[in-house]
This record gives structure tokens, sequence and C-alpha cells, in this order.
């Protein structure tokens, strides 16, 4: 730091006056309670009286960094590092968004200056890790990890980050225990708050009542309600509460008494509960002993897969044809959306194909998507005509294969035992592993995986060069008997 920045730093306390870090805290209050449009414009209306106040630009950025603005975010925290150069938390913020935005040179960078201010700063170290990891130096990022964890101990963001990059790499059994963190990290789950005792697999259930809750996205209870049966098999009765949009694909999982949705919650009695997803932990999971990887959702009524099956034919015609199923983004809002979605037209090399005939089963199609959509005569869209997931599972069984970036489609696929293969990005979720292509939680599914940070491209050539290689393979007289369910 040369003395000019020094200067500035050393007086930045006498430039922030009381009554302006309160005006500051109003927009702070609102920030905090996620009401990030309203706090941004408390902030802007500060600003115009108030321009050199080095919290607010780093406040802001914040700000705008949830509300997708990045490169004003960038901007913010450039210009709260220019009025105080010494403040650790700044840099470590800089250096998030970099990462955030796969730029995770400027990334480590930026948190280095933040631990070069604070050595022992527990979140720029775990910030740290989490780069390192992007980068798959995992050595570096464990021990990155560790180090965060001995300046704070108990830290339960650290502690939860830990445990992602655990399972990511195999350790089950350290991983499971330290993903109760979720919890306690600032992860947006919610403490029900239930009087009932939180069953672990630590006291015997048989007669009892459990209830058994969804706490993460779609995807995750689907692939977690393979437990039910194992839970049931104990003696309990059993009640499965998921989001609506799963609740009557899952009702009939084995296992299941009662198939309810929260608001139901209150009017039920029951003797004890534990979410979906640490039933694993429960039920002390290893790669070994992962249940039902080859099929555990029972078969969509055959009614309603001849509906969609006649749905297809009446746009299509004979079946003489490879029929494929495609999603290629997920839920805009998930935190990792960015790496783990693509643009339709990335998919482009797949449709020169004469041979296979697509099928969209992606819901909430984006704007930017709309127009290919709508110009590919190739891809038969009836998506407005799924109401849920069982809908979904019914037009699944009608198809010959999936192919889907990692959303809830693809445990759907996975879970119902139908041919599936996920395109994952260079830093998959950690349920996919590392360096396979292939998923112990689902045995019909094939994972192809970005070779660098961002290459989609690379992944579509591989799955095109497959497809052509299946598409030879395949007769119109093979009709999907194994998925069609029988009466």
């Amino acid at each position: 730091m040369n003395r000019q920045q020094r200067r500035a730093a050393a007086k930045q306390p006498e430039t922030v006056a009381p009554q302006k870090l309160e005006a500051v805290k109003q927009g702070q209050l609102l920030f905090g309670l996620g009401r990030y449009a309203e706090a941004l414009e408390c902030f802007n209306a500060f600003e115009k009286h108030n321009p050199n106040i080095a919290p607010l630009y780093q406040t802001r950025g914040l700000c705008l960094q949830r509300l997708g603005r990045f490169a004003e975010a960038q901007a913010d925290f450039e210009r709260s590092i220019a009025l105080n150069p010494l403040e650790a938390e700044t840099h470590k913020n800089l250096g998030t968004l970099h990462a955030r935005l796969g730029r995770m040179e400027q990334a480590l960078a930026c948190i280095d200056r933040a631990l070069a201010i604070r050595p022992n700063f527990s979140a720029a170290l775990t910030e740290k890790a989490r780069a390192l990891w992007s980068l798959q130096l995992l050595d570096e990022a464990f021990a990155a990890f560790h180090q965060a964890l001995a300046v704070d101990p108990g830290n339960p963001h650290t502690i939860w980050n830990l445990a992602l990059l655990q399972m990511l790499t195999g350790d089950f059994e350290r991983g499971w225990r330290g993903r109760e963190a979720r919890w306690n990290a600032s992860l947006g789950l919610v403490d029900r708050g239930l009087s009932q005792a939180l069953w672990l697999r630590d006291r015997p259930i048989d007669g009892k009542t459990i209830l058994l809750h969804a706490d993460e996205a779609l995807g995750d209870s689907i692939q977690f309600a393979r437990y039910v049966p194992m839970v049931a098999a104990l003696g309990a009765r059993v009640i499965l509460e998921v989001k609506p949009a799963v609740q009557r694909l899952l009702a009939d999982v084995p296992g299941v008494a009662m198939c309810i949705d929260r608001s139901a919650v209150t009017s039920l009695a029951f003797d004890l509960h534990c979410p979906l997803g640490s039933l694993p932990l429960a039920f002390g999971t290893r790669l070994d002993t992962i249940p039902f990887a080859d099929a555990y959702l029972p078969a969509a009524p055959v009614a309603r897969v001849k509906t969609w099956q006649d749905r297809l034919d009446s746009r299509l015609g004979p079946r003489n044809r490879m029929r494929v199923g495609l999603a290629w983004s997920g839920d805009p809002a998930h935190n990792n959306d960015h790496n783990r979605s693509m643009a339709l037209r990335t998919l482009a090399p797949l449709f020169e194909s004469d041979d296979a005939q697509f099928v969209s089963l992606q819901k909430g199609v984006r704007v930017q998507d709309r127009a290919f959509l709508a110009e590919r005569a190739d891809i038969v869209d009836l998506t407005e005509q799924l109401t849920d997931f069982s809908d979904t599972a019914a037009l699944i069984f009608c198809l010959d294969l999936v192919i889907a970036v990692d959303t809830s489609v693809v445990h759907l696929a996975g879970a119902l035992g139908v041919p599936v293969w996920t395109m994952l990005p260079f830093n998959p979720d950690w349920r996919w592993l590392l360096n396979r292509d292939d998923s112990p939680w689902y045995q019909s599914m094939r994972l192809f995986r970005q070779p660098t940070r961002g290459d989609w491209e690379s992944v579509v050539d591989s799955v095109r060069c497959e497809l052509e290689r299946q598409v030879f393979a395949w007769r119109p007289e093979r009709e999907p008997a194994l998925l069609l369910p029988a009466e």
C-alpha cells in the first residue's frame, strides 16, 4: 500500500459521521429482509448527498450483486476499496464476486489481499477454499477449509462447505455429518420448530408415526425419497411432506402412508420427524451402500402414459425415430444456475440428426430461448400440458432417452430407471462426484462433464457422437416396452 492509500485509510473514520452511518443502516435493514430493490433505492438516495463513504459502497455492492447487476457491484466494491484500502471485508467481497463470474485468478488475488490485511479472516479463508475448489485444486482447498476452521471452529458456513467437498470426493461418512450444519449456515433453510424429536435412527420407531419432510429442492426430494421404504421397514407409519409439484409423484412410493404438503402438517399427529436430506446420515450411507440405485419410483399409471403416447403420436405420426427428451436449464434462483444451465441454441448440434425426434421437458422456458424453440419444428413442445412431475414421469415413459443438465428432470428419469444422460459443469454438485461417467445414485444414468470451466461445446459434441451411435442401433420395432408400465 502506498503513502496516499494509507493516508486515505487513516482519514476514513473521520469522514463517516454517526448520522450518516445510521442512514446506511436503514438500507442494511431492508437488505437483511431480502428486499434488495428497496434497499438499493435507500442507498442511492443516500449517495446523492454522501458520495465518499466506503461502507455505503461495500453494502450497496452486495445489494447489486444479489440483484444480478454484477458490473455495478464490482464498481461499488472498487470504489469502496479506493476510499478505504484497509477494509479486508471489501476485498473478500470483490473476490467472491469475481469467483461468481468465473474469474478465479482475480478472485484469489482479491482474497489474498484480504488475508494480507487480516491473516485470521475465517470468511476469507473459506472463500479462498471455494475458489481453489473451483479450480479443482482440491488438496489446497481442503487445507484452506481446515485453516478457516482452526480460526473459527464452529462456523457452520465453513463446516457445510467442507462437507460438500468431502462428499464430492466420496467421503460420505464425514460429509453427511458436516452437511447437518446447513441449518445454521444462512442458506435460507428454515428451522421448522417442530416439538417432536428429530430421528436419526437413534431409537426404535416400530409402531411410531414419523414425518419425513422436504428440506431442499425438488430434485433432492426425488433423490432421497428412496429412503422412505427403509424407514417404513423399521415398523414406522410414514407421513411424507413434499412440495405440491412432486406430491402426486411420490405418494405411491412404497411405505408412504400419507403424502401431504407443508400446509397440512399442523393438523396431523406424529411422534418423530426427520428431514429427507438427513436420511442418508441416519442410514450411514456410503458409496457402496446407496439403496435402490436401479429404480424406486412406481411406474406412472397406464392410462396417463397412454394419454401422453397418444399426444406424441398425434404430433409425430408413426414411431419411426428415436424419441429423446430435453431439458437445458434449471431454476434461475438456484445459486449455481449460472454454471449448470445452458442456452437452448447450445444444443443445436444435436438437432442435425435426422433419426432422432426431440421432445421438450423444459418448464419455464427463458426469454432468450423462446425464439429459438419456436423456430425448431423438430422439437415437440407439449410442456404446457404438464401439470406436475407425475405428468412429466408419464411423458418420460414414452421416450427412449432423456438428455438434460443437472435439474430435477435427471433425478426423475434416474429414479424411474429410464436412460438419462446428464450434462455437468466443470465443478459439479457433490452428488455427481468426480472423474466418472456413471452415477452410484442412478444406474440408468450416464454423465458427460465439461473438461474445462464453461466448455459446454465439448459436452454437447460428446453427447452428439454418442447419440449418433445410439440412433444407429435403434429400431422402430423396439417400442419402449421396457418403459411402458404393464397393465
